[in-house]
């Protein structure tokens, strides 16, 4: 695996990237003011709610609370993952990310090394595309596309091609020398035998070149032709290709829509170009695996709806229940996850070439929620009839149940759960109590104004801080370390944040998000980032000091107590005594 970037250089791609000229290239944006806006791209509207701030180099939409920096905007539009957007910035500004090389990991590769693996193997999918017309093997490839329905279009669009019934095609053309007779092992387009010698790791098969995120070729599906086995060889794991990591087809289905409302998880190759030749171009297939946590992950944050076709006999439900229990802990609150089993004898490609786009659009509406599948496959084997089925089907339930990210889907499972139980009334009965001493502490909290946020001196200071750094470094005098020791919630994030901006006070608010992209209290960060919070550059300055004003004497308060208590039941020391005596004159 590759190291990781060093925060130096994140620091440094940020400070050259211009957010406005960042989200311009893909959102057109009006200038407002010192900032621009435009209609969000992360949620529907018709009057511009989204803002991007040049001076922060931070963007924040006042509608649905997207907010984030230049990275986070990459990977929320792009749908790209973390390294993959810091890859994307730096190409775009010509810069190589660097490496940190951790104790046990492999000697870090260069930039010029990645590209030229990934140059290979478009070059041996551009290789495999041309044998249709080059190889004279490649009638029965033709013919074999052509039965199974496929057009010239769609074969094209999917970079479809052969590999020739060869023993050494693919090393005759691209293993000139003995570095890219490594090289092509390495990324298993050659294979070594017993006895040392080299050869073509595809031979006479189907072609479907894998490409990751970004479209580029990171390994190939290859389908035999005739009873031959395997039916399907994949490219085993290399240093550019992670199974578990990448779906078929995801590529194409996002270059096809800018927004996927659905995706369609199939088993096959031919099954995602089948529906795709269809129309139906947002179906995607496991490379060889399962449905793992890592495609679950990649899924949700790509589409708000996932819908698992899978065959309808025990393997088929087997492998759904799989996907299942691997996606709970990455589902939350907004992101649906379906079933649909199809007959025996059927596949995606067989049912839509039979009952056409329309019919099999239908179908997908219809599938199963994930709580009916959920229940009606441990129903199978726990009987609720008896106490004894009742509580081992909550044995079952309850941990599963558990994992789910989504509040709201986990309250419901739960439900639903006391339901099969006998258990609803006191289930129902415990969520009504919870949500009304909830509803209690809120109205005691802010009795004044419920549906706002309560604005304490700790969040008023974290805000500023995250606005303008540099007020860490302009108020001598404002030194929230002088209140350590005080019970009050956020104090310690005060801390920490103001330190970092005491030894970074030239980084913008961008830079800072980063920092604390990680962070055990980034949540928090970032719903604070999300609140209105008036604030100008007159009264910032004078906020940010009213508000230490208020927690220095809240401190003062609370030691005075704590020493006043302590001189009743056990004595002062002289230092005490005397500081003591400096509150009592300073209250």
């Amino acid at each position: 695996m590759a190291g990781l970037i060093p925060r130096d250089f994140i620091d440094d791609l940020l400070a050259r990237t211009d957010i406005v000229e960042l989200v311009d290239s893909r959102v057109r944006l009006k200038k407002a003011g010192r900032n621009y806006q435009a209609c969000c791209p992360f949620h529907n509207e018709k009057t511009p709610s989204f803002t991007v701030s040049q001076e922060k180099q931070f963007y924040h939409c006042f509608g649905c609370g997207a907010h984030g920096n230049a990275i986070s905007f990459l990977m929320e539009y792009d749908r790209l993952e973390f390294p993959d957007a810091i890859e994307e910035l730096a190409r775009e500004r010509g810069l190589e990310v660097p490496r940190e090389q951790g104790n046990n990991s492999q000697p870090t590769r260069s930039k010029s090394e990645r590209d030229n693996d990934y140059q290979l193997m478009e070059q041996a999918a551009r290789f495999f595309a041309s044998q249709f017309k080059q190889s004279s093997q490649a009638q029965k490839a033709i013919d074999y596309l052509k039965q199974r329905g496929l057009s010239g279009e769609v074969v094209k669009q999917f970079g479809i091609g052969y590999a020739p019934d060869s023993w050494d095609a693919v090393l005759s053309q691209f293993g000139r020398t003995p570095e890219s007779r490594q090289q092509l092992q390495d990324l298993k387009l050659a294979n070594q035998n017993e006895q040392g010698r080299v050869y073509d790791f595809f031979r006479d098969r189907i072609m479907f070149p894998i490409r990751d995120r970004r479209g580029r070729v990171i390994g190939f599906g290859g389908r035999v032709l005739g009873d031959g086995t395997p039916k399907y060889l994949n490219s085993p794991e290399t240093r550019i290709f992670h199974k578990g990591q990448e779906l078929y087809g995801f590529y194409q289905a996002r270059q096809a829509h800018r927004r996927l409302e659905r995706v369609v998880v199939v088993e096959g190759y031919m099954d995602v170009v089948a529906l795709a030749q269809f129309g139906i171009d947002y179906a995607v297939a496991s490379l060889g695996t399962s449905t793992t946590p890592e495609h679950i992950q990649l899924l949700a944050r790509a589409t708000p709806q996932i819908i698992c076709c899978y065959d309808g006999d025990r393997a088929g439900r087997d492998a759904a229940w799989r996907a299942l229990e691997n996606a709970l802990p990455q589902l939350r609150d907004g992101v649906e996850m379906r079933f649909l089993f199809l007959p025996d004898g059927e596949d995606p490609d067989s049912m839509v070439r039979q009952q056409g786009k329309d019919a099999f659009e239908s179908s997908l509406d219809q599938a199963m929620p994930l709580s009916k599948f959920f229940f009606q496959h441990l129903l199978k084997t726990h009987n609720p009839g008896s106490a004894e089925g009742k509580a081992a089907l909550k044995a079952a339930a309850k941990p599963l149940i558990q994992q789910i990210a989504g509040d709201n889907l986990r309250q419901l499972l739960e439900q639903e759960l006391s339901r099969y139980t006998g258990e609803f009334s006191q289930q129902q009965l415990a969520a009504d109590m919870a949500r009304e001493q909830s509803r209690g502490r809120m109205q005691r909290q802010d009795a004044s104004s419920p549906n706002k946020t309560r604005w304490t001196p700790v969040r008023v200071m974290l805000r500023l801080l995250m606005e303008r750094p540099s007020l860490a470094a302009q108020f001598d005098d404002v030194s929230p370390a002088l209140l350590e020791g005080l019970d009050v919630p956020g104090l310690d994030l005060l801390l920490q944040l103001h330190q970092h901006c005491l030894q970074h006070e030239k980084q913008n608010t961008a830079q800072l998000f980063e920092h604390f992209r990680d962070h055990p209290f980034a949540g928090s960060l970032s719903r604070l980032m999300q609140l209105d919070l008036p604030l100008d550059d007159t009264n910032m300055s004078k906020l940010y000091q009213d508000s230490f004003a208020k927690l220095l004497e809240s401190y003062c308060q609370h030691r005075y107590e704590a020493l006043l208590s302590k001189s009743r039941l056990e004595g002062l020391t002289v230092e005490e005594k005397q500081e003591l005596n400096d509150l009592m004159r300073a209250m």
